[in-house]
C-alpha cells in the first residue's frame, strides 16, 4: 500500500463517490483511481466502498474505520511536510488563510500587511468562502487558518477560538425620518425595507433571532454577501440596511447614517479555526497575535494541544 492509494480512497470520499471528480481533483485518470482503490482493498481484504456495477455506492462498515485512519496518515504526512519547510526553508511558503468576505474586506488587511513585513518571504493566499466552505478548506488542508463568525465552533474536527465581538449596525441616507430618531427599536426597523446579508452570512442568524424574539417580521428587500452592495443599494434607496460595523469604519463617502443596535440583536463573535492536530509554522501562530493580542502563541499551542477546550472573550 502506498499515499496514492490513501489520496484516492480520501479524494473519492470527499468528492461523494464521485470517480471521474476525484480524478479530476488529483490530476489523474478515472480508470488509474479505480484500480488503485481496487488494489487497495485487495491488500486489505476489506471493500472499503460498496458497489453497484462499476459505480460506488457507499461507505463500507470497515471502510469507514480505514477512512479514519487514512485520514491520521494524510494529516501527519501534510504535518512532515510543514516541519521540513519550517525547518529547512526558513519561514518562506504559501500562507492559505479561508475567511468570509467581511473579514477578507475589513480586517485582514492590516494583519496581512503586518505580516508580510515580518516575513517577506511567504506568500498569502486569501480564500473567500462561506463559513461552511471555510471549515472545509480546514479540514480538507486547502488552508492553514480560517476565520469566520458562523460555522466554526460546530466541527468537531476544528480547533477554534474567539477573536473578536462585534455588533450590527443600522445604516441609511440622512433624509430617512428614522436619521432623526433618538431612539430605534426594532419594531421601527421592522416596519422598513432592509437589505442585509444572505442567511449564511454575517450574523444573519441574530438577526432573524432577534426580530423572531420580538415576534416581527422583517421585510427583507434584498440579501447579499458583500457589506459593498448592501451600502450600494442602501445610497439607491432600496431601503435601510444592516451590515457589521467594521463595513463602516473609515467608509470613503460619509454619506450615510450609521447607528449601533447591538443592544438589539446582541453581539457576535468572529473565530479563528485550524484543523485539530495540524502542525502550525511560525507565521501561523504570528498571523493569529497579529489579528488578536488574545490570540498569543502560548494559547494557540494550548489549544491545539488540547488544554484550552472553555476560552472564550
Amino acid at each position: 500500500m502506498n499515499l496514492h492509494q490513501f489520496r484516492f480512497v480520501q479524494e473519492a470520499a470527499r468528492r461523494n463517490l464521485n470517480l471521474t471528480e476525484a480524478a479530476k481533483a488529483l490530476h489523474t485518470s478515472q480508470p488509474g483511481v479505480s484500480k488503485a482503490i481496487i488494489e487497495l482493498e485487495g491488500e486489505l481484504g476489506v471493500d472499503i466502498f460498496a458497489r453497484h456495477g462499476k459505480r460506488l455506492k457507499r461507505i463500507t462498515e470497515p471502510g469507514q474505520h480505514v477512512l479514519k485512519s487514512i485520514e491520521l496518515i494524510m494529516r501527519e504526512v501534510g504535518n512532515l511536510k510543514r516541519i521540513g519547510e519550517q525547518y529547512s526553508a526558513q519561514d518562506t511558503g504559501t500562507f492559505s488563510i479561508a475567511t468570509t468576505h467581511t473579514q477578507a474586506r475589513y480586517v485582514l488587511p492590516p494583519a496581512v500587511a503586518k505580516l508580510r513585513e515580518a516575513y517577506p518571504k511567504v506568500n498569502v493566499s486569501l480564500h473567500q468562502a462561506t463559513p461552511d466552505q471555510v471549515a472545509r478548506m480546514l479540514i480538507d488542508e486547502v488552508a492553514e487558518i480560517g476565520v469566520a463568525t458562523e460555522s466554526l465552533a460546530d466541527y468537531p474536527e476544528l480547533v477554534t477560538l474567539p477573536c473578536y465581538e462585534w455588533q450590527h449596525v443600522l445604516v441609511m441616507p440622512h433624509g430617512h425620518p428614522l436619521a432623526q430618531k433618538e431612539r430605534i427599536g426594532l419594531e421601527d426597523i421592522a416596519h422598513e425595507p432592509l437589505i442585509t446579508y444572505h442567511p449564511s452570512f454575517t450574523g444573519r442568524t441574530k438577526i432573524d433571532q432577534a426580530f423572531a424574539a420580538r415576534r416581527l417580521q422583517p421585510r427583507i428587500a434584498l440579501e447579499a454577501i458583500d457589506s459593498d452592495v448592501i451600502k450600494t443599494y442602501v445610497r439607491l434607496g432600496l431601503g435601510l440596511g444592516i451590515v457589521a460595523e467594521m463595513a463602516m469604519r473609515d467608509d470613503p463617502l460619509g454619506d450615510l447614517v450609521v447607528r449601533p443596535i447591538g443592544h438589539l440583536i446582541g453581539q457576535s463573535v468572529a473565530r479563528v479555526a485550524f484543523k485539530r492536530g495540524a502542525y502550525l509554522r511560525n507565521f501561523v501562530y504570528r498571523f493569529a497575535e497579529l489579528l488578536s493580542d488574545r490570540l498569543s502563541r502560548e494559547l494557540v499551542m494550548r489549544a491545539m494541544t488540547g488544554q484550552v477546550n472553555d476560552y472564550e472573550l
